[in-house]
């Protein structure tokens, strides 16, 4: 071999070296998943996700670290709490809906940002469109504010007698408004009246709550938010106290107790998330990855609450719904 080509092989390989062993550091570091989450309290949701998680090859202690905080229904908090994420530096974000990822977006553009549960993210500024997100943000819309209408309507269904329904609404909810509205607009053609509350705390629920049920023939809607997901149980035993039949956005409420449910799989839903986190992790960019919009809703009925509040679901709701609850 000539001098010049031995050379020039020597460089190539004092280059390709230091890449490959940079490139397998990389590989092998803990990678870190910030998680500021609206909510507060155990929730199922974080346990499916961490477990697609690890069915993907990420094992908590071993590559990946994973920091949870949680607003449990306060901004002021949330935005603390997402500060201090910032500062650590995250591989990703994962948050859990349009005020969450607004509170990221605030602060910094360059950590990728996998969220769920945001019903308008090019309205709210969150992505150019769904093809093609650009930015530093991607992931998974829940409701359309035109759902609340089939709540309902349902509803409806379900008490025929219904002639008023209390909206819980969480104050300062950016999506409050567009449920509200919703629910106005479908609630002339079935002749009842929306009472909308806008709630911020479990003792503005219960008073709420309470005060409404003193009126006959009433019912009850619960949108999605951080409020009501954060005391979901208080809400499904206020409606069970006051015998109030109630609409839930997740089947979560069903299981607490709950009445109906129309909505989306939110376990699916983390899981799916999770397998965005995963992607990123692996290199593709957030801005590359379609927002994707849920392609199927579930109807589920508890038929033992609507006993103990005196309801009998029409046979037409039960083969309708995809889970019913004996």
């Amino acid at each position: 071999m000539k001098r010049r080509e031995f050379i020039t092989l020597l460089g190539g390989a004092s280059v390709a070296w230091p890449l490959t062993a940079r490139a397998q550091q990389a590989a092998s570091r803990t990678r870190l998943v910030a998680i500021l989450d609206s909510g507060g309290g155990d929730d199922p949701r974080d346990a499916a996700f961490r477990k697609r998680l690890a069915e993907l090859g990420w094992q908590e202690g071993r590559n990946i670290q994973i920091e949870l905080r949680r607003g449990e229904s306060d901004i002021n908090r949330a935005r603390t709490f997402a500060t201090e994420l910032i500062a650590m530096k995250p591989d990703v974000f994962f948050a859990t809906n349009t005020q969450m990822v607004q509170l990221i977006l605030d602060k910094i553009r360059d950590i990728p940002i996998v969220f769920v549960n945001v019903p308008d993210p090019v309205g709210s500024g969150l992505i150019a469109n769904f093809a093609r997100p650009g930015g530093n943000a991607t992931g998974f819309t829940n409701f359309e504010p035109s759902i609340a209408g089939k709540w309902l309507e349902f509803l409806k269904d379900i008490a025929p007698g219904l002639k008023s329904v209390a909206v819980i609404l969480q104050a300062g909810n950016p999506t409050a408004t567009g449920y509200e509205k919703t629910i106005e607009a479908a609630a002339r053609t079935f002749a009842v009246e929306v009472r909308p509350a806008s709630l911020r705390d479990g003792t503005s629920i219960d008073v709420a709550v309470e005060t409404f049920a003193r009126e006959p023939s009433g019912g009850l809607i619960v949108p999605p938010s951080a409020l009501s997901v954060s005391y979901r149980d208080r809400i499904v035993a206020l409606a069970a106290k006051c015998r109030l039949p109630a609409m839930y956005p997740y089947s979560e409420f069903i299981s607490a107790g709950g009445l109906m449910s129309y909505g989306l799989d939110q376990n699916a839903l983390y899981q799916q998330a999770a397998s965005y986190v995963d992607r990123i992790l692996k290199g593709e960019k957030p801005g590359d990855l379609p927002v994707q919009a849920p392609t199927k809703f579930e109807l589920v009925v508890n038929l033992s609450t609507a006993k103990e509040i005196g309801l009998t679901i029409p046979r037409s709701m039960l083969l309708v719904a995809d889970h019913v609850i004996e």
